[in-house]
């Protein structure tokens, strides 16, 4: 949505996957804007919000995440906006125009927040982040995470540290006021972009299981603690299979292969969901940033004992020019030597890399292995040691 919003993408029809009339087409009843009021498990009926009882044989949760909104005054003026579903992104849009706004104010520096600098910055709005840490995205490594900082240095983008946000009234030289610890700030358009949390309010009245991390619990079929009922995409639980433990990562591609897995069973061809390693990726201007795995906090929670180091290299071979900068970070088990998670950030190849080494850590691979792994080569593309194989030595030799 952020790339539909800065009109990368110009065609808001683009960001439906399928409409009511194409479900339709295959005896598929969808129904927008209504709202489940109850469920009743027991007589197996679900009470819409337009007066309609619905019986059901199975039932599936796919109720997602519900962005997350500080109770402070003025959170419900004209201008200040979450993004989290499509229409959020058509009143943005919309909203830009109408105004002619000039400047935003964005609160939080995870994804969104990250993909949204560049949309409005692309669009010449003058853009401020608001954050109450030091470092965008803070689960990469804080050396990593500065090369962001340097990336938005260049687009002229203030990232204001630090702060915590008190209220939001009417500006006096833009359209709102935003109040913080460290004084005021205005700007046109207000974006909170401070997380999501699993939508699990049905899930409780109906008594289904909540696991450690607030989402739904479910097990490999995607089947709830009740029978009968199952849950798939952000609401839910995860398995994760580095750390062996059940998390919540609100991801579209996982939502996507957990309703294919519920939806194979319901129909009677048993199929099981093999698990994440938490791959993941966004893209900021001209950086790429990606990474896979745990991190060190993770790995020691979950009984590792890490040990990690960052290797900076080239995206090219080196005799190429233009050469890429890439820092890869990579994180193993000093007691086994296997891979246990990577970071990486740069101009271009970082994506891949990380996906290569999503691979590794599906199949349970050693930082031995790695360092010594067939890649394809060629010179626009990397070394003939490419930085994975020079991270993966450099790791071995503090093992």
């Amino acid at each position: 949505m952020p790339y539909y919003i800065g009109d990368v993408i110009r065609d808001d029809k683009r960001l439906v996957a399928r409409t009511p009339e194409k479900f339709r087409e295959s005896g598929i009843d969808v129904r927008l804007q209504t709202r489940v009021d109850d469920i009743d498990a027991d007589e197996q009926v679900v009470r819409l919000s337009d007066g309609t009882i619905l019986a059901y044989d199975i039932l599936v949760f796919g109720t997602g995440t519900t962005p997350f909104v500080p109770a402070i005054p003025g959170i419900d003026l004209e201008g200040v906006f979450v993004l989290k579903k499509l229409s959020d992104a058509l009143h943005i849009k919309s909203y830009l125009k109408e105004k002619q706004c000039r400047k935003a104010l964005i609160v939080g520096a995870g994804f969104i927040g990250m993909e949204m600098t560049e949309a409005l910055r692309g669009l010449g709005i003058e853009t401020q982040i608001v954050h109450r840490g030091t470092v965008p995205v803070n689960r990469w490594d804080p050396e990593l995470s500065s090369v962001i900082l340097e990336e938005l240095s260049r687009r002229e983008v203030p990232f204001l540290t630090r702060m915590e946000i008190q209220s939001i009234e009417r500006g006096r030289d833009y359209h709102l006021r935003l109040n913080t610890n460290k004084g005021e700030l205005e700007a046109d358009l207000i974006l909170l972009a401070l997380g999501i949390r699993p939508d699990v309010t049905l899930a409780r009245e109906v008594g289904l299981t909540i696991g450690r991390t607030g989402a739904i619990q479910v097990n490999f079929s995607q089947q709830t603690s009740r029978e009968g009922i199952y849950a798939v995409g952000d609401c839910c639980e995860a398995f994760h299979r580095v750390s062996k433990k059940w998390v919540h990562v609100p991801l579209g591609d996982i939502a996507n292969k957990q309703g294919r897995v519920a939806g194979r069973n319901i129909s009677g061809r048993p199929m099981t969901f093999p698990g994440i390693v938490g791959a993941q990726s966004f893209g900021i201007f001209n950086l790429e940033l990606a990474a896979t795995g745990i991190n060190e906090r993770e790995a020691v929670e979950s009984g590792f004992h890490p040990v990690s180091s960052i290797t900076w290299g080239n995206a090219l071979a080196g005799p190429m020019p233009n050469q890429k900068k890439v820092g890869l970070k990579l994180m193993a088990d000093r007691s086994t030597g296997r891979l246990l998670g990577a970071q990486a950030v740069g101009e271009t190849g970082v994506v891949s890399r990380i996906n290569t080494l999503s691979v590794a850590l599906w199949s349970g691979l050693g930082i031995d292995e790695i360092g010594y792994l067939d890649l394809a080569y060629a010179p626009p593309f990397g070394g003939a040691w490419d930085v994975i194989h020079i991270a993966a030595q450099a790791l071995m030799r503090k093992m």
